[in-house]
Protein backbone atom coordinates (compact mmCIF):
# COMPACT_ATOMS: atom_id res chain seq x y z
CA UNK A 1 0.00 0.00 0.00
CA UNK A 2 1.47 3.43 -0.91
CA UNK A 3 1.93 6.21 1.61
CA UNK A 4 -1.32 7.89 2.53
CA UNK A 5 -3.46 4.91 1.50
CA UNK A 6 -6.26 3.57 3.65
CA UNK A 7 -9.56 4.96 4.95
CA UNK A 8 -9.09 8.71 5.33
CA UNK A 9 -10.59 10.01 8.57
CA UNK A 10 -9.51 13.67 8.57
CA UNK A 11 -7.60 15.95 6.21
CA UNK A 12 -5.89 19.28 6.81
CA UNK A 13 -6.88 21.07 3.61
CA UNK A 14 -5.69 24.41 4.96
CA UNK A 15 -2.13 23.04 5.15
CA UNK A 16 -1.87 22.86 1.36
CA UNK A 17 -3.08 26.46 1.14
CA UNK A 18 -0.66 27.83 3.75
CA UNK A 19 2.39 25.65 3.04
CA UNK A 20 4.34 24.10 0.20
CA UNK A 21 4.74 20.45 1.20
CA UNK A 22 8.15 19.11 0.18
CA UNK A 23 8.26 15.66 1.81
CA UNK A 24 5.77 13.43 3.61
CA UNK A 25 6.25 10.82 6.30
CA UNK A 26 3.82 8.18 7.53
CA UNK A 27 3.79 8.04 11.33
CA UNK A 28 1.97 5.86 13.79
CA UNK A 29 0.28 7.57 16.71
CA UNK A 30 0.20 6.61 20.40
CA UNK A 31 -3.41 6.67 21.61
CA UNK A 32 -5.11 6.13 24.96
CA UNK A 33 -8.29 4.26 25.86
CA UNK A 34 -11.26 5.27 23.76
CA UNK A 35 -9.39 7.57 21.34
CA UNK A 36 -9.33 4.98 18.54
CA UNK A 37 -13.11 4.59 18.80
CA UNK A 38 -13.55 8.34 18.37
CA UNK A 39 -11.16 8.28 15.42
CA UNK A 40 -13.11 5.45 13.77
CA UNK A 41 -16.27 7.55 14.22
CA UNK A 42 -14.49 10.40 12.41
CA UNK A 43 -14.52 12.79 15.38
CA UNK A 44 -11.09 14.30 14.68
CA UNK A 45 -9.95 17.81 13.75
CA UNK A 46 -6.48 18.51 12.34
CA UNK A 47 -7.05 22.17 11.48
CA UNK A 48 -4.85 23.82 14.15
CA UNK A 49 -2.50 20.87 14.70
CA UNK A 50 1.25 20.90 14.19
CA UNK A 51 4.12 18.55 14.94
CA UNK A 52 7.21 19.30 16.99
CA UNK A 53 10.38 17.41 17.85
CA UNK A 54 11.13 17.32 21.59
CA UNK A 55 14.01 15.27 23.04
CA UNK A 56 14.49 13.40 19.75
CA UNK A 57 10.83 12.33 19.72
CA UNK A 58 8.06 13.59 17.46
CA UNK A 59 4.82 14.88 19.01
CA UNK A 60 1.59 16.18 17.51
CA UNK A 61 0.14 19.20 19.29
CA UNK A 62 -3.32 20.68 18.93
CA UNK A 63 -5.03 17.71 17.27
CA UNK A 64 -8.58 17.49 18.63
CA UNK A 65 -10.05 14.01 19.16
CA UNK A 66 -13.51 14.32 20.68
CA UNK A 67 -14.27 12.20 23.76
CA UNK A 68 -16.04 8.93 22.99
CA UNK A 69 -19.78 9.31 23.65
CA UNK A 70 -20.23 5.85 25.19
CA UNK A 71 -17.09 6.30 27.29
CA UNK A 72 -16.99 6.87 31.01
CA UNK A 73 -14.66 8.63 33.46
CA UNK A 74 -11.70 7.11 31.63
CA UNK A 75 -12.23 9.34 28.58
CA UNK A 76 -9.20 11.30 27.42
CA UNK A 77 -8.37 15.01 27.17
CA UNK A 78 -9.37 16.02 23.61
CA UNK A 79 -6.37 18.31 22.98
CA UNK A 80 -3.61 16.38 24.69
CA UNK A 81 -0.17 16.11 23.10
CA UNK A 82 0.26 12.74 21.40
CA UNK A 83 3.47 10.98 20.47
CA UNK A 84 4.09 10.03 16.85
CA UNK A 85 6.04 6.92 15.95
CA UNK A 86 8.73 7.14 13.28
CA UNK A 87 11.99 5.31 12.63
CA UNK A 88 15.04 6.88 14.26
CA UNK A 89 16.62 7.66 10.84
CA UNK A 90 13.49 9.54 9.78
CA UNK A 91 13.40 11.55 13.00
CA UNK A 92 17.09 12.45 12.64
CA UNK A 93 16.47 13.56 9.07
CA UNK A 94 13.51 15.67 10.20
CA UNK A 95 15.59 17.27 12.97
CA UNK A 96 18.15 18.42 10.43
CA UNK A 97 15.63 19.65 7.88
CA UNK A 98 13.20 21.34 10.28
CA UNK A 99 15.98 23.44 11.84
CA UNK A 100 16.24 25.37 8.56
CA UNK A 101 14.29 28.59 8.79
CA UNK A 102 10.82 28.59 7.29
CA UNK A 103 10.22 24.85 7.65
CA UNK A 104 7.41 23.37 9.71
CA UNK A 105 6.10 19.88 10.44
CA UNK A 106 2.44 19.82 9.51
CA UNK A 107 -0.02 16.91 9.88
CA UNK A 108 -1.71 16.53 6.50
CA UNK A 109 -4.13 13.71 7.09
CA UNK A 110 -5.19 11.02 9.54
CA UNK A 111 -6.24 7.64 8.21
CA UNK A 112 -6.65 4.00 9.17
CA UNK A 113 -4.28 1.45 7.66
CA UNK A 114 -4.63 -2.23 8.58
CA UNK A 115 -6.61 -1.23 11.68
CA UNK A 116 -3.99 1.23 12.93
CA UNK A 117 -4.33 5.02 13.00
CA UNK A 118 -1.64 6.73 10.92
CA UNK A 119 -0.78 10.40 10.46
CA UNK A 120 0.76 11.74 7.26
CA UNK A 121 3.21 14.42 8.40
CA UNK A 122 4.59 16.83 5.84
CA UNK A 123 7.81 18.80 5.93
CA UNK A 124 6.50 22.11 4.67
CA UNK A 125 7.71 25.60 3.91
CA UNK A 126 5.39 28.52 4.59
CA UNK A 127 3.93 30.30 1.58
CA UNK A 128 3.99 34.05 1.15
CA UNK A 129 0.77 35.89 0.39
CA UNK A 130 1.64 36.33 -3.28
CA UNK A 131 2.33 32.57 -3.59
CA UNK A 132 -1.17 31.85 -2.28
CA UNK A 133 -2.67 34.28 -4.79
CA UNK A 134 -0.68 32.66 -7.59
CA UNK A 135 -1.99 29.21 -6.59
CA UNK A 136 -5.58 30.47 -6.54
CA UNK A 137 -5.17 31.98 -10.03
CA UNK A 138 -3.72 28.71 -11.33
CA UNK A 139 -6.60 26.68 -9.84
CA UNK A 140 -9.18 29.07 -11.28
CA UNK A 141 -7.60 28.89 -14.75
CA UNK A 142 -7.55 25.09 -14.59
CA UNK A 143 -11.25 25.07 -13.59
CA UNK A 144 -12.12 27.37 -16.52
CA UNK A 145 -10.30 25.09 -18.98
CA UNK A 146 -12.07 22.00 -17.63
CA UNK A 147 -15.44 23.77 -17.74
CA UNK A 148 -14.89 24.87 -21.36
CA UNK A 149 -13.79 21.34 -22.29
CA UNK A 150 -16.97 19.84 -20.77
CA UNK A 151 -19.13 22.42 -22.59
CA UNK A 152 -17.47 21.46 -25.88
CA UNK A 153 -18.05 17.76 -25.30
CA UNK A 154 -21.78 18.32 -24.77
CA UNK A 155 -22.16 19.87 -28.23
Amino acid sequence: MPKGAGKTIAQNKKAYHDYTVEETYEAGIVLQGTEIKSIRNGRVNLKDAYARIVNNELFIIGMHISPYEQGNIHNHDPLRTRKLLLHRKEINKLIGESKESGYALVPLKLYLKNGFAKVLVGLAKGKKKYDKREDLKRKEAKREVERAFRERQKM
